[in-house]
Parts: structure tokens; sequence; C-alpha cells
């Protein structure tokens, strides 16, 4: 796919991938998501954020990845571990503005840019956290946690299960479907659903991996 050089075409991309995942494409989603894209990409001439240079790849693999894991949303507040540039965290908080999303990685240069970009969109429902996982202490849980960081399931548990309030989830965004990861799980938790995922513009498999404390 050829680079994208206008704001029209982005624009027109990011609405037909909306479109086809059944989300409102309203002007300042689009608009959001568009200004989030450019200022990716300007940084990434600097910092090295993400391996995607082009924002018509980004669109698919970035933005419209990310808000594969809506419908796996509850609650009102959601964390995202490991958010990098920013993904999923951000896409799902331009498209849910009545949840509360809190981006947490350790990268200096990656918090500044998600810093940057909160400014720049005037998201109010995000806020920004520099720490590991290990020693981050939130005030409160967190109803979702949700990660595309993680290379095992079980891990992902491990690490941050202790942040998800009662009732809460874990949401770990994977490729191919994981394989015997369930059966590794630490005591106390399981898989609930394990669910093929189709993301315009993606090729290859993705899976959301749902886990709860057992009751």
């Amino acid at each position: 796919m050829r680079a994208l050089q206008t704001e029209p075409e982005l624009e027109d991309l990011l609405r037909t991938g909306l479109a086809a995942m059944e989300i409102d494409a309203a002007p300042d989603v689009v608009r959001r998501c568009s200004r989030l894209l450019r200022l990716l990409e300007k940084w990434n001439r600097a910092f090295n954020l993400t391996a995607v240079r082009d924002p018509s790849e980004m669109v698919a693999r970035h933005i419209l990845d990310s808000l594969s894991a809506r419908p796996f949303l509850s609650g009102a507040s959601v964390l995202d571990v490991g958010t990098g540039a920013g993904f999923p965290g951000l896409p799902l908080a331009i498209v849910e503005p009545r949840r509360h999303f809190t981006l947490l990685d350790s990268a200096g240069k990656k918090i500044r840019f998600l810093r940057h970009v909160l400014g720049e969109l005037a998201l109010d429902n995000v806020v920004v956290e520099q720490a590991r996982v290990e020693v981050f202490e939130p005030a409160d849980l967190y109803d979702v946690v949700v990660s595309r960081a993680f290379a095992s399931t079980s891990d992902f548990v491990r690490r941050c299960g202790r942040l998800v309030a009662t009732g809460g989830r874990l949401l770990a965004m994977k490729g191919r479907y994981p394989d015997g990861e369930s059966g590794a799980l630490p005591g106390g938790w399981e898989v609930t659903e394990a669910t093929r995922v189709t993301v315009p513009g993606v090729a290859g498999d993705r899976h959301m991996v749902v886990m709860r404390r057992r009751d």
C-alpha cells in the first residue's frame, strides 16, 4: 500500500476501517485518530517508538487492532500495561470517553510521547504512569487490565492479576491461538473466553483471551 500523503486520504481510511468494525466514525473520533497517527509518524523519526512507519499501515495495525478490544471492556476503569506508544489504550480512550484509562510503561521516551499526545488531543479521560508493572501501586484497582505486550497469558496473570478489582478481568491480546496456555495459569485464575477477532487490514490470526479469578 502506498504511503498516505494527505489528511483526507488518512481520514477516509480511518472512516472505512471504523465502519467495518461497526464503530461510529464521528468527526471528532476520526480527527483525533488521524492526529495521533501523524504525531506518531513525526516522533518515530527521532525516537523509534514503533516499527510501523507508514500511517496507512498504522491505521490497521495500531488503531483498528487496538479497537478490537472494545467489545471486551467492562466497568469504568481500564489499565493498559506496557502501552508503548499508547496501544491499545489511546484508540480505546478516544472511542470510549466515559471510561477512564491509565497507560503504564517504564520507557521514558514513550511516556514523553504519551504526555505530548494527551495535550495535543485534549483527552481528559487518560492518565499516564511511568513505572514497571511489578512496582506499580495504584490508588484503586481496575475493572479491566489489558495488554498487547506479554508473551504468555500466565506471565500476564502473575504480573498483573493483583491490579484487577473484584469481578474484573484481564484481557490478553494475542496473535495465534494460545494453545496450552490456559492450563498454565497461576492458581485461582481461569480463561473464560478465547475468541478469534477480525481486524480489517491485518493479516494473520488475532485472538482475545479473557481471564478472571475463579469464584
